[in-house]
């Protein structure tokens, strides 16, 4: 099996502020728990036999991971490329599965303090079809346009539900729970063991299954709408060929391809 890690840092256990997301504060012990995080479900797939794994730090500067304490069989992504997906940069149909790491709730969630989806700066939500999207969706359909299921998710508790209520054979790891503007969080190395035995069910699941059992649904037509934190950006962004602006801040483009919609999303971000 080839299998995929996309990791981020604000649903990895603990983290609580925007502060500890970035170099200053905490960021150093954050991005040590990520890489444990990251750490814990490569070794759980060379238990499983799986040596061929890519993970992509898909976090702010995608320079995080402590790479050097990652099993040397695995080749890690850093950096942004500026490709379509990039929190999924070079995924493709060679890979069988795909494991996402440290996410967290979409935007205007009550469910994790650092709850967005995307750019925190430019938008208020992102929609498919009138559905407020995470960072999880975007990421998992963009995988599936490449024939690549996402078999398991780790982050805050609300994704988590999320993930479980869309389809139930994902296996979940639950890190924390919001509060208002802290967390509940379960203790570190509780959320590293947990990965570690949770990864090998979802390996042992997934061999029982087809791939596209593991999908969630997207509709054939796509309505994608990103609501802009300003009319100005919103105005620039109506100009892209096909979209249709539907407010003062709101831009809608339809399109039958998931591709197409992240890319109007990369162009007039």
């Amino acid at each position: 099996m080839k299998v995929y890690i996309s990791a981020d840092i604000e649903g990895i256990a603990g983290i609580c502020n925007w502060k500890e997301t970035e170099r200053g504060d905490d960021y150093e012990y954050f991005r040590a728990q990520m890489t444990k995080e990251v750490k814990a479900c490569c070794e759980a797939l060379i238990e499983c036999g799986i040596t061929n794994i890519t993970v992509r730090d898909a976090h702010d500067s995608a320079r995080n991971i402590l790479i050097e304490q990652l099993p040397t069989c695995v080749k890690i992504i850093r950096e942004w490329s500026g490709g379509v997906c990039d929190m999924m940069d070079a995924i493709d149909e060679s890979y069988d599965a795909a494991i996402l790491i440290g996410y967290h709730s979409p935007a205007r969630s009550n469910r994790n303090p650092l709850s967005h989806t995307q750019n925190t700066s430019r938008h208020v939500d992102i929609k498919i079809n009138d559905k407020i999207m995470s960072e999880y969706h975007l990421n998992t359909y963009f995988a599936q346009h490449h024939n690549v299921p996402v078999i398991m998710l780790c982050g805050d508790q609300g994704l988590c539900e999320i993930a479980k209520s869309e389809n139930s054979l994902i296996t979940t790891v639950a890190t924390k729970e919001g509060l208002g503007g802290s967390v509940i969080s379960k203790h570190p190395s509780v959320v590293v063991d947990e990965i570690k035995a949770k990864t090998i069910e979802a390996i042992e699941l997934f061999k029982k299954h087809s791939k596209k059992d593991f999908f969630i649904p997207l509709d054939e037509n796509i309505d994608f709408q990103i609501h802009f934190r300003s009319h100005i950006r919103a105005y620039r962004a109506s100009f892209y060929p096909n979209a249709e602006m539907i407010n003062s801040d709101i831009v809608s483009y339809k399109t039958n391809n998931i591709v197409s919609a992240l890319a109007f999303m990369l162009f007039c971000d």
